[in-house]
């Protein structure tokens, strides 16, 4: 598994608020085929132990693609899921109990939504960060946008992969791009696609 972050420009989230249960393995294989880089699987409101069954029918997809699989939040699940790492947020535990709980070599990733959360990342020397929401979404209806004023500066000050998320969809990741975004999550505008591969590969191609 390749876990360099420096081609990784498009991270895709199967998130159960979208995809019924028995669509989950149809849109991996869709999502990947688009170009998807790396996956997270995302099952908020579900319970825990209904997560390694069925991130254990996604992990062989994703490793069929060399595409690093995430789980969100549950970071003693990763190897009981075959996953490659965790992302974890601001209120949830620190990235060093995180890195215990996964066990060696795995993925941590961090929520951030301030440029001031950003920064103060860099401490912790997570793998990669989340920065946002920069729009409104239903994904995350309980955080105010933080807008893209500070995109440009959080990649001058934060030496670590950035991806942007947060309300992103094809049509405005041209606008997202110009103020200066690198890499990108992108949720809904994939998952309630009609051809969700179609529409991945022409986000790909924008980044």
């Amino acid at each position: 598994m390749n876990r360099s972050f420096h081609h990784i420009r498009l991270y895709g989230i199967l998130d159960l608020g979208y995809v019924p249960l028995e669509n989950c393995e149809m849109m991996t294989r869709a999502m990947l085929e688009g170009g998807v880089q790396i996956l997270q699987l995302r099952a908020k409101n579900f319970p825990k132990e209904s997560l390694p069954p069925l991130a254990r029918q996604i992990a062989p997809i994703c490793r069929s693609h060399d595409v690093p699989f995430i789980i969100n939040d549950y970071p003693e699940l990763v190897a009981d899921c075959e996953a490659d790492g965790v992302h974890v947020g601001q209120d949830d535990i620190s990235v060093a109990e995180a890195r215990r709980l996964t066990g060696p070599n795995k993925i941590v990733g961090l929520s951030t939504h301030s440029l001031e959360q950003a920064v103060a990342a860099v401490s912790q020397a997570p793998d990669y960060i989340g920065f946002g929401p920069l729009f409104s979404t239903p994904t995350k209806p309980d955080y105010r946008p933080i807008g893209m004023n500070d995109i440009a500066e959080a990649h001058r000050l934060v030496n670590l992969p950035i991806f942007c998320i947060g309300g992103i969809k094809r049509e405005n990741l041209s606008t997202v791009i110009s103020s200066g975004a690198r890499r990108v999550v992108i949720v809904s505008g994939i998952l309630q696609d009609e051809n969700p591969a179609r529409y991945t590969h022409e986000c790909l191609e924008l980044l």
